[in-house]
């Protein structure tokens, strides 16, 4: 999780939303992202998204099955939607996202009954630190 963070300071240095995503297959990172729809000008690149478009380069198969998927931010419904038609296995997420979150606030998805596959998360790792990164950033731009 702090590489993530490390990665959603990125973002945040490029004027994106403060948010990075680690994959780990075997104990080994094989993909990374970081927010970078404004610099992509594309609405889907978020942290999560790009990482998965890596990971499944890097394993040459876009199923993840056996992968952990490690993000700043509670996922939204768009990057819930790929990290189940990849089969993530597991998801740990820094800050709960109240609003807009797709793992267990404005929607649970990680067990729909409409969808063909379950995904295992934890939340709240390193909370108050990707929290803090996020109402920080909103701070200043409100300023």
């Amino acid at each position: 999780m702090r590489y993530a963070i490390r990665l959603a300071q990125r973002a945040e240095a490029q004027g994106e939303v403060p948010v990075g995503a680690v994959i780990v297959k075997e104990d080994r990172c094989i993909a990374e992202g970081w927010n970078q729809p404004i610099k992509l000008h594309d609405p889907s690149a978020h942290a999560e998204m790009l990482a998965i478009r890596q990971a499944a380069t890097a394993i040459q198969n876009y199923r993840l099955g056996e992968v952990t998927l490690y993000v700043t931010l509670e996922p939204c419904v768009m990057c819930m939607g790929v990290i189940s038609n990849a089969r993530v296995k597991r998801i740990v997420f820094g800050a709960y996202d109240v609003k807009r979150g797709a793992v267990c606030n404005a929607l649970s998805l990680t067990d729909a009954p409409f969808l063909n596959h379950r995904v295992a998360w934890t939340g709240g790792v390193l909370e108050t630190e990707c929290a803090s990164l996020l109402q920080d950033f909103f701070k200043r731009r409100r300023i």
